[in-house]
């Protein structure tokens, strides 16, 4: 029995006028892609508040912050450092250079530092937030373009059954059941995209506010130690 029902789907898929095939066949595609970005936004964000917790352990563990800012530029060379930790370096690097000059300024250099922290958190935010619009995107028109699927086809339906001699249910059946699974696919594409933007945007939003918290308190460990050396 599932095995009939399953030929008899793909048998109304087939028998589909062109342009509800290509409806289909365009939401068959963004349900592939959506969910090939749902992996990948779900291995990136795991991996980022994993990658956190660790640099987070490290960096108030008491150690120096010369030795880890070096540690992790050795990391960086093989493209492991991301988030708080780049957030780290890019603050650590232009402190350090800005401290180095001659006369420099306490509050010249805490200005500095911290916009470079800006920058490198704006970055952060494009990672954890990347391929999150076309999932809403795939979530707000996937229906609709399933809904257009399902009209053209009940309309070549209704077209049909004005020029057939003997009006019965079983003369437009197949063709409005073509029709609706065009809606179906629409659902099928846009449920798992609508779900996984909300998880992930959440998610992202989390993460994103743990980064400025530890921008914040950087910044403030670096005011101290530059006001210190100053007085």
């Amino acid at each position: 029995m599932p095995e009939h029902s399953s030929l008899s789907i793909v048998s109304l898929i087939m028998n589909a006028s062109l342009l509800v095939q290509a409806v289909m066949l365009i939401l068959f595609l963004a349900s592939i892609v959506s969910w090939v970005m749902i992996i990948q936004r779900g291995r990136y964000q795991s991996q980022a508040k994993s990658n956190f917790s660790a640099f987070e352990s490290a960096f108030w563990s008491g150690g120096d912050l010369n030795q880890l800012y070096r540690q992790s530029n050795s990391r960086s060379v093989s493209g492991d450092v991301d988030g708080a930790e780049n957030i780290f370096r890019a603050g650590f690097k232009e402190f350090t250079r800005l401290r180095q000059q001659v006369n420099a300024d306490p509050d010249a250099v805490m200005e500095g530092t911290q916009r470079a922290m800006r920058v490198a958190l704006n970055r952060e935010e494009e990672k954890l937030e990347a391929n999150l619009p076309f999932l809403a995107s795939v979530a707000s028109v996937s229906p609709y373009i399933g809904l257009f699927g399902t009209v053209w086809g009940i309309m070549n339906s209704f077209r049909g059954l004005a020029n057939a001699q003997q009006a019965t249910l079983a003369t437009v059946a197949p063709g409005i059941s073509e029709a609706l699974i065009a809606t179906a696919m629409g659902l099928f594409a846009a449920i798992p995209a609508v779900l996984a933007y909300n998880r992930f945007s959440a998610r992202a939003d989390a993460l994103y506010s743990r980064y400025e918290t530890f921008a914040e308190e950087f910044s403030a460990i670096l005011h101290r130690q530059v006001h210190a050396k100053q007085s």
